[in-house]
């Protein structure tokens, strides 16, 4: 008999800001901002919370991951809806305590199994994997098979961006206040990653956003050139760059046709900035030479 496997994401994923026709539950973190409390996408979408901070810069927005209880009564809501399995897709541990804490809630529910896999990304990348996961249980594949393709996805993406201003990654202590301060005076903009291992890291640091961009084109096309491509791109807020993208490449790799954008959740935003920019890809297979 085959299991009945429920899946769960963080909001993180962005998987709110797709149309799908599955029953996923969202661990759903929480925004502060100016005294007060928003539940990520139910309360304020990623596109107001960028317009709140840019119409107030004195805004500090911090975030805070669901409370250990109401994950406890999710996953005690799947068990009473009579799945046996619940597989849970969080952000890279590395970048908050989801995992941790989905661990703890899965091991306080009785007579369920509790599977939380590390996708080690977030945005794109992470929702890709929520509904391929979504997709595979209600075809009612296996948790073996299930996890194996989270995995495939999970080894074969990368996602760069850069931000528009420092300010944001030194007041959620991303980046010390110095460092800040002759940054922005410089105008120097990170070019960022995501590491295999699920870590952000500095790829190279240039002057102002536009060359930042210019060379995160760059390093994408180098590296997507022997592949083909599932492209996406995911933005703060910023439409005007992420048309300049889409038309690079129409013009570099035209058969490109199908390109998924989506907003940066505002709970990643609120450590980015507004005008945070970043594409990525997930390798299909090589090309036909």
């Amino acid at each position: 008999m085959s299991k009945k496997i429920a899946i769960v994401s963080c909001s993180n994923s962005c998987i709110d800001y797709f149309e799908h026709p599955y029953d996923i539950a969202v661990f759903r973190s929480s925004l502060h901002l100016g005294g007060e409390d928003f539940l990520d996408y139910v309360d304020i979408s990623a596109e107001e919370f960028y317009q709140r901070l840019i119409d107030n810069p004195s805004l500090f927005p911090s975030s805070s991951y669901m409370p250990l209880g109401q994950m406890i009564e999710i996953l005690n809501e799947k068990k009473q809806q009579g799945y046996d399995t619940v597989i849970i897709i969080t952000i890279s541990k590395e970048m908050s305590g989801i995992y941790n804490a989905s661990l703890i809630a899965g091991e306080a529910v009785d007579g369920l199994d509790v599977i939380v896999f590390d996708s080690k990304t977030l945005a794109y990348p992470q929702a890709k994997m929520v509904l391929t996961a979504a997709k595979m249980a209600s075809e009612e594949e296996s948790v073996s098979e299930i996890l194996q393709a989270l995995e495939h996805i999970r080894d074969n993406n990368k996602i760069y961006f850069t931000v528009h201003t420092l300010d944001y990654l030194v007041k959620n202590g991303r980046l010390s206040g110095a460092s800040g301060y002759i940054g922005n005076k410089l105008k120097i903009k990170p070019l960022l990653t995501i590491t295999q291992d699920g870590f952000v890291e500095t790829v190279e640091k240039i002057r102002t956003f536009h060359k930042a961009v210019s060379r995160m084109m760059e390093i994408f096309f180098e590296e997507i050139e022997p592949y083909e491509v599932e492209v996406f791109i995911t933005h703060a807020n910023n439409p005007e760059t992420k048309d300049k993208l889409i038309e690079m490449l129409s013009e570099k790799r035209p058969e490109i046709k199908k390109i998924h954008e989506l907003p940066l959740t505002a709970v990643v935003g609120a450590h980015a900035g507004p005008k945070t920019i970043g594409i990525g890809y997930i390798k299909v297979q090589e090309r036909k030479q």
